[in-house]
């Protein structure tokens, strides 16, 4: 018997094209079972920082979207 398995990707901003940045940080983050306090440790920044991008007060520049993708494994662009 052959089975035949795939995975399907599929991409956050084609889900909800109309997602904000800061929201996607959040569910990311709860994907990957991170507190704001460990994520902010992995990526080198404060708690607050994740706070305020999450809550779209700090913006998030392609540094920052690019330190967020290696930690919560998405593709930086949905960042920004």
């Amino acid at each position: 018997m052959q089975t035949n398995s795939f995975e399907q990707t599929v991409l956050l901003e084609e889900l909800c094209p109309d997602i904000h940045p800061g929201s996607a940080i959040r569910g990311l983050r709860y994907r990957e079972e991170l507190s704001q306090a460990q994520l902010a440790e992995m990526i080198g920044v404060k708690r607050h920082h994740i706070s305020e991008m999450e809550r779209g007060k700090r913006s998030i520049g392609k540094d920052m979207a690019k330190r967020l993708t290696k930690a919560l494994h998405s593709d930086y662009k949905v960042f920004l």
